[in-house]
């Protein structure tokens, strides 16, 4: 594997002798590995490592871009980029401003998960397996197992030169239960920015997953239609990045009339005490880093502030199409790929009041937890819960089917009326957006109380 430290140094001085309005490029070193298995049996396991780069151009406003795993003949690279974006430019080039920077960031984690003997990882995964297995009326399962050790070099023709390094973890099981026609899942999705212990000693979560699989295939189903729902931070960690987080994206915003109509900043959205925020600045969270890949620095951004629309994501050419200022939500998921404006950590934050509190005063609810699969299509939502108990004058009562919540993002925004104190952070999800998945981000809010939910049943 070559050093990509001396390839970008080769090339930093080539970056601003070209002949365009912006230059930049991005080497990249990774390791990974992965352990899968279907069922009883193990699928798939192994280790791998990969190096390349990319150079992106921007001349008269269009973008000229190449990647390589190939490091010879780099001039060349640039000036395919450059003569790329020629070809396509026909305006003027714009991008926000921001201060150039010369870092360098460590991965912050004591051990690198892929120096871990396979062996060992699959030991663990043996056991969690084995654990499922044990459970009557398990019919099947899955388990995806991944992690990775990345170093990348960001240098443009402004003068930045950022190393970055970063680790990851991610798990994802699920148990899935048979009776006759019956069929029932449920899963458990962890994750962590580099650290294997996040998925050691999860045995007995394990077993609660299984088990509560079998017991779904005898629980009632919901009556369908309105209900006071109450979701659990994991759920409402998905919502608040499916339905809310990606129309935040403003890429997807301007190049949208109708989106540009209703996500005007400053519009109320829900109570004052709805604050909605993406941070890549979080510490420790899978969504997590210093710069984005076009070096902007990262930042804490509200999108909702007390109700109201306050902002948004951009990338440092979206910023300038709207006006406004960088986030630094500009991310590639590896070199093969142009960045383009991503959600990093996105969560609700906290309010005041417990969970006793929030169900204490519905007489007939449903309170929703963890999550099974959705959809989005502009503001209309639909997303599956992974579990569900009705809420009967003021308790949790008998368990039901796992429910299925649709309706539309901002009028469900307005129908919070109770937000939780008890913030959880999800890190278990991978985002897709244009070909580029599973992207590290994490989810998260408080439990929060939705009145007038529409639930699909019977």
């Amino acid at each position: 594997m070559p050093d990509i430290d001396a390839v970008a140094q080769s090339l930093a001085a080539e970056l601003k002798n070209r002949k365009s309005d912006y230059t930049e490029a991005r080497f990249e070193e990774s390791q990974t590995s992965h352990i899968v298995y279907r069922g009883k049996v193990m699928e798939s396991i192994g280790r791998s490592t990969a190096s390349g780069g990319n150079v992106r151009a921007l001349v008269k406003g269009g973008w000229g871009f190449t990647s390589f795993n190939d490091f010879a003949k780099l001039p060349d690279r640039v000036s395919l980029a450059v003569e790329q974006a020629r070809s396509a430019g026909t305006g003027k080039s714009n991008l926000a401003p921001i201060e150039s920077a010369v870092d360098n960031i460590p991965s912050g984690v004591s051990q690198d998960p892929v120096t871990i003997p396979l062996a060992d990882k699959k030991r663990l995964l043996d056991e969690y397996n084995e654990i499922i297995w044990s459970i009557p009326q398990i019919k099947t399962s899955n388990i995806n197992y991944s992690d990775s050790r990345k170093k990348v070099v960001f240098l443009n023709s402004e003068g930045s030169y950022i190393t970055q390094e970063r680790a990851d973890v991610a798990l994802r099981l699920t148990a899935i239960a048979a009776k006759d026609s019956e069929v029932q899942q449920v899963g458990l999705s962890i994750g962590s920015r580099g650290d294997f212990k996040a998925i050691k000693g999860l045995h007995q979560k394990i077993k609660e997953m299984s088990q509560n699989a079998v017991a779904l295939l005898t629980a009632p189903q919901a009556k369908g239609g309105e209900y006071t729902v109450v979701l659990d931070p994991i759920l409402a960690g998905v919502f608040v990045h499916e339905a809310f987080g990606h129309l935040s994206e403003s890429d997807f915003v301007y190049e949208n009339d109708r989106m540009q109509e209703i996500m005007v900043l400053g519009r109320q959205f829900g109570v004052e005490q709805l604050n909605i925020v993406d941070s890549a600045a979080e510490p420790g969270l899978r969504g997590s880093y210093k710069y984005d890949d076009e070096g902007t620095p990262s930042v804490k951004t509200y999108l909702i502030r007390e109700g109201k629309l306050v902002g948004r994501l951009h990338s440092r050419e979206t910023a300038a199409k709207m006006n406004e200022k960088p986030t630094g939500n500009a991310r590639a998921i590896n070199y093969r790929y142009p960045p383009i404006v991503r959600m990093t950590n996105t969560y609700i934050e906290p309010g005041s009041i417990s969970f006793e509190e929030m169900i204490s005063d519905i007489k007939e609810g449903i309170y929703a937890k963890n999550w099974y699969g959705g959809m989005t299509s502009m503001e209309m939502f639909t997303f599956s819960a992974g579990e569900a108990y009705m809420i009967r004058k003021g308790k949790i009562a008998e368990a039901i089917r796992p429910i299925m919540l649709t309706g539309n993002v901002f009028n469900t925004l307005k129908n919070i009326d109770a937000i939780g104190n008890d913030l959880d952070m999800n890190q278990g999800g991978g985002c897709g957006k244009g070909g580029q998945m599973p992207l590290p981000v994490s989810n998260g809010s408080p439990h929060i109380r939705i009145q007038r939910c529409l639930v699909g049943g019977k």
